[in-house]
């Protein structure tokens, strides 16, 4: 089970961002981010709250999982990479990953937090 779990919560966003408010255009952002980072989807979910309320979108990957939950009304978003190192080390798709989520909600500021899990 040992892993890399990334996390960034992101300030500043543009409310204007479709993927900010809109479940379908959230989760074409994240399947293309998980492509491009090579890793492989498994399952998903984005649920659109009440306005003035953003969207929360998971995405299971075969690796683990990628989580992201909008606050429009505060222009900001969460991130929530995992993925597990069993077999191969995704760290480096994990960051790929981040770094492309990132790219699409072009934050001010970005507070980012790294875990090794399962290091025993």
């Amino acid at each position: 089970m040992q892993g890399l779990h990334l996390t960034a919560d992101l300030r500043g966003c543009a409310t204007g961002n479709p993927a900010m408010t809109d479940p379908d255009a959230l989760r074409r952002r994240c399947l293309a981010a998980v492509a491009a980072a090579a890793l492989q989807p498994v399952g998903e979910l984005f649920h659109r709250f009440p306005a003035p309320g953003g969207v929360t979108g998971v995405v299971l990957l075969a690796e683990s999982h990628l989580a992201v939950h909008t606050w429009p009304e505060l222009d900001a978003v969460t991130l929530d990479v995992y993925v597990c190192n069993l077999g191969t080390d995704n760290s480096a798709r994990a960051q790929a990953l981040l770094d492309a989520l990132l790219g699409v909600f072009e934050p001010a500021r970005v507070q980012r937090q790294s875990l090794l899990r399962g290091t025993e």
